[in-house]
């Protein structure tokens, strides 16, 4: 019976795991913060299916095991057994193994400094219900659309206009609330070319579902290009 409850769990999460692809996957990283967040979702879902079904065996076997004497005292021994060991040290357990992994984890999506080469900066300012994006280096301005270098680190500084906003690009990095009257800075970088499609994450109003962006990645050359022809334009 184990071993059929196992093939049935792994059947159902493949059923399940089929509908998490799509521009907005989580599960589908184009860049290191993304993958991050990737692998601390599936340790999170590692660590919740090992637990559960190790409490399902043990929910198997206590209603399937004959009944046996055993002393009052025995039977205070192993309630505290089962207390100690379910209710503190398989949390515990399980506690520690997240944070394992998940504080390097979310150590590298943290907006640090870098050795190599300055981040391009990015100023995003969320309006109901759109997004205005400004190139403070380069003075270029834009709606609902970034331009970024493939494998270069981008900051972007957030803000709000009027209330609370979210900028999520799931396929590159985690989202990060634009808070009026304060500046945030999220770290984004894609590690291949193409075309990202990103949404506030955050309810703030009637258009907040159509408050929706885009992030184009480009080779280097060809981020370049999109510069000089920018700046050509004004």
């Amino acid at each position: 019976m184990p071993s059929r409850l196992t093939a049935c769990t792994v059947l159902a999460s493949s059923v399940l795991l089929a509908g998490c692809s799509g521009p907005l996957s989580t599960l589908d990283p184009a860049g290191p913060a993304a993958a991050s967040a990737t692998h601390i979702w599936w340790g999170m879902f590692t660590v919740a299916s090992v637990v559960l079904l190790v409490l399902c065996s043990l929910w198997w076997y206590a209603m399937r095991r004959s009944p046996s004497e055993l002393s009052p005292t025995r039977q205070a021994q192993l309630e505290r057994r089962w207390i100690v060991g379910g209710g503190l040290m398989l949390p515990m357990a399980c506690i520690g193994v997240l944070l394992l992994f998940g504080i390097p984890a979310g150590q590298r999506m943290l907006p640090l400094p870098v050795d190599s080469r300055e981040p391009l900066v990015i100023e995003v300012t969320g309006h109901m219900w759109w997004w205005q994006v400004e190139y403070p280096e380069q003075g270029i301005g834009l709606q609902n659309v970034l331009h970024i270098p493939v494998d270069h680190p981008v900051d972007i500084h957030l803000r709000s206009a009027d209330v609370i906003h979210a900028f999520w690009v799931p396929r590159l990095a985690g989202k990060l609330d634009a808070i009026p009257g304060r500046t945030n800075v999220l770290r984004l970088q894609a590690s291949q070319s193409g075309e990202f499609h990103g949404q506030c994450a955050e309810f703030c109003g009637a258009g907040h579902s159509h408050m929706h962006f885009r992030v184009i990645a480009h080779e280097a050359n060809s981020f370049g290009d999109w510069i000089k022809e920018q700046g050509s334009d004004e």
